[in-house]
């Protein structure tokens, strides 16, 4: 079993590690990307380095590929062709045949450096407040606070179920059993990286994929908990047994959201607010894309602490991820409501 491989077994690890994604049901294309990637790699390591085992590379011989790509490829094709490099270095060094992932330092500085992008409207706190404030349907107000408090992706908001929340719910007529992650740790939302396009999950199809690396229990502040409170008031009873938490109340009543429902609620206040147009692009138009950018940007120049702010973002390597969910009692949890935003009058 892959669970099990050594380095002794492994002779040719790109071609062990596209065995194995073949066997996880990786398509033939997808396969071939990887390989024409990979080897490109290996030659260049060879080539450059002198360096014949994949397992010897180190970050400076990884950073020093990207840095070769660019130039040559557009920057979300480079971007593409790292994570192909850093999914292969992380599963083979999940499955015990390598002992760590070189990659995993780079990504993490090229996501900050990706997500701190000067051309992107700059929207400060006190208007994105008034933004805000102009919502006025609970569950679209509920959406959009969710996702400007927590940075989570827009499927990743569509695939909550009822159960990933923790709160204290006198205020309401019921309560609800939430997953045993979030034991001892009240007032918070479990975002999951299982879910995928396709696949049932909680006995139901997912329509749209978590990206996540890792599982990640982000706070709730006060402004979000009040904000779910209200959705839930109101909230129809799910179609689904998966008891999403967030579902239509127009044309598909009771039916999970999906992510094309929350990008037509950013954009319909986003025009209202003067923050969205047709053909204005990334760098002009609000989306829900913008509110993790958002998120990341205001989080970290207020914490000081970029581990934090992509332990939240669930975007971080594993090393430094279990630092964060070790202590995430103490210094999670408060670093993110002592620094966390206002974006409710």
């Amino acid at each position: 079993m892959a669970t099990e491989a050594t380095v002794a077994d492994v002779d040719d690890p790109i071609a062990y590690f596209l065995d194995d994604q073949r066997y996880h049901g990786k398509s033939e294309r997808t396969l071939e990307a990887y390989e024409r990637v990979l080897r490109e790699f290996e030659t260049f390591v060879d080539g450059e380095f002198s360096i014949a085992e994949l397992e010897a590379a180190s970050r400076r011989e990884c950073m020093a590929w990207v840095h070769s790509l660019r130039g040559r490829y557009e920057s979300s094709t480079v971007a593409t062709y790292a994570s192909y490099l850093n999914r292969f270095y992380d599963y083979m060094n999940r499955i015990g045949a390598f002992d760590d992932n070189p990659m995993a330092l780079v990504m993490e500085e090229m996501s900050e450096s990706i997500d701190s992008n000067p051309t992107r409207r700059d929207i400060s706190v006190a208007e994105m407040r008034s933004f805000v404030e102009s919502i006025a349907h609970p569950l679209e107000r509920a959406m959009v606070v969710t996702l400007l408090k927590t940075g989570m992706r827009v499927g990743e908001l569509c695939n909550l179920d009822l159960r990933d929340l923790f709160l204290e719910v006198d205020e309401l007529e019921f309560g609800w059993d939430a997953r045993v992650e979030l034991d001892h740790r009240q007032s918070s939302l479990f975002v999951s990286a299982a879910p995928s396009r396709g696949e049932a999950l909680n006995d139901e199809k997912r329509t749209a994929s978590n990206k996540r690396k890792r599982d990640t229990v982000v706070p709730v502040d006060g402004e979000l908990r009040t904000a779910l409170l209200e959705w839930l008031a109101i909230r129809p009873d799910p179609v689904s047994p998966a008891d999403p938490l967030f579902v239509d109340t127009r044309n598909s009543w009771g039916q999970r959201v999906k992510p094309s429902d929350v990008r037509y609620v950013v954009e319909k206040h986003g025009r209202e607010h003067g923050w969205y147009r047709t053909g204005g692009g990334t760098t002009e138009n609000v989306t829900p894309h913008y509110f993790r950018h958002f998120f990341t940007t205001h989080l970290r120049d207020r914490t000081g602490d970029r581990g934090i702010v992509q332990y939240l973002r669930g975007d971080v390597a594993s090393d430094v991820i279990d630092t964060y969910t070790h202590d995430w009692g103490d210094r999670v949890r408060a670093t993110y409501l002592d620094h966390i935003y206002s974006i409710v009058e």
